[in-house]
């Protein structure tokens, strides 16, 4: 029940902390050319991570895979601002799926 209550609750809670924090920071820094890049980038990456790696458990891969990528695009932002992008455009990618369903 203590799992439920982490996946359901603090999780989402963190999600949201987060995005709050550091969204506004990624604002100030970037243009909004520069944002759409990054975020256009990032969503090539998930998509194309969710193509490779399929098994369940292999976030961690994932991830992995997402961040090697933008480093090679040139893309230098925080790991706490990557993980905000990469929880969005994971999100995207599940409600644009779930639409196709």
């Amino acid at each position: 029940m203590n799992i439920d209550i982490f996946i359901k609750v603090i999780i989402p809670l963190l999600g949201a902390i987060l995005t709050y924090l550091i969204v506004p920071l990624v604002l100030q820094k970037t243009t909004k050319q520069q944002r759409e890049n990054i975020y256009f980038w990032v969503k090539v990456a998930v998509s194309a991570a969710e193509m490779i790696y399929k098994e369940k458990g292999q976030g961690k891969l994932k991830k992995e895979y997402v961040v090697d990528f933008l480093v090679s695009k040139g893309i230098n932002i925080t790991i706490q601002e990557l993980d905000v992008l990469i929880e969005a455009a994971v999100k995207e990618l599940n409600l644009a799926q779930k639409a196709l369903e």
